[in-house]
């Protein structure tokens, strides 16, 4: 078994410089531009990171953004490292949501959300449970969406006897969903024992019913842009479509967002809900109310629904 420092030195490889550039197109969207002194100053930026991480991980992402857009308050929460991040997804929401609320109170004019890995998780979640956010961006950078079914290094350290196929026997037992990664193993060869046993994702997919699914979904079509990155060359993220809330079937096939809408209608609220974030009326008439952009680094495509 790996030792913890090897492991978190391991993950930390995940965040290479190319995940900075990566985000650079994006940076423009994100930052409302301000060459003169009367124009308002930009939005302060809030950066939640992944499973094993910490603020360290985002060094090169906070000094890009300070050089180019100096000024800009970039929050890097220092919460939930290493392996705190194993904690249960809803103990790190509340724990997350106590940090950005006083961020999002000193930020009437709105902030920015970059969540990374299983970070994306905890911020699609902190959306949905916040009534009064005011997150105007929201990018989810290589963030496991529809859940996780691989067989990556992590999951070999944490679990060495345990190979995909079985997993499921540890994920979808009350002790199992006491461990983040548990919250969104999704087993496309389990459905049902998925939708009984997620305490976590199949919540915030809106994949089972439950008395507070109307109040997310009104909450989360607060935000403004939705950015979704990933790509074939992850290396973590299994399947890496489910970045872009794609997701295996029963047979081990990928099916987009799109054709999930169509092969499981009784479990589409979610998939719905981001169509919608996508065809809402842009706040301004002289921009398209959704951009969809697909580009060809070697990282692979991004979605950018941006509704300016």
């Amino acid at each position: 078994m790996k030792s913890c420092g090897s492991m978190l030195g391991l993950w930390g490889q995940r965040l290479p410089a190319a995940w900075v550039l990566l985000l650079l197109p994006f940076l423009p969207l994100l930052l409302l531009a301000a060459p003169a002194p009367h124009r308002a100053s930009y939005k302060p930026v809030i950066v939640v990171h992944g499973l094993f991480d910490s603020s360290y991980s985002f060094r090169h992402l906070l000094e890009y953004i300070n050089e180019t857009h100096p000024g800009t308050v970039v929050t890097v929460l220092d919460l939930f490292d290493g392996r705190e991040s194993l904690r249960p997804l809803w103990e790190q929401v509340q724990g997350f949501r106590e940090a950005v609320v006083p961020i999002m109170a000193k930020a009437p004019q709105g902030v920015h959300l970059i969540c990374y890995s299983q970070g994306g998780l905890v911020c699609r979640a902190l959306l949905s449970v916040m009534d009064d956010h005011n997150v105007d961006s929201f990018i989810s950078l290589s963030s496991p969406q529809m859940g996780q079914y691989g067989d990556t290094d992590y999951l070999k350290w944490l679990f060495p006897t345990s190979m995909r196929s079985n997993l499921y026997r540890i994920c979808y037992s009350p002790w199992g969903q006491e461990f983040s990664i548990c919250n969104y193993w999704h087993d496309p060869h389990h459905d049902d024992l998925y939708l009984n046993a997620s305490s976590f994702l199949a919540l915030i997919n809106g994949e089972r019913d439950h008395p507070n699914a109307t109040v997310w979904r009104k909450n989360f079509l607060r935000v403004g842009h939705l950015v979704l990155i990933g790509g074939p060359d992850d290396g973590v993220i299994t399947p890496w479509q489910s970045s872009f809330f794609g997701f295996y079937d029963a047979n081990e096939t990928v099916l987009e967002m799109e054709e999930q809408l169509l092969a499981r209608p009784t479990h589409q609220s979610e998939l719905l809900l981001l169509r919608l974030v996508c065809l809402k009326p842009p706040r301004r008439k002289e921009k398209p109310a959704c951009r969809v952009q697909r580009q060809r680094e070697s990282w692979g495509p991004g979605l950018s629904c941006g509704l300016s």
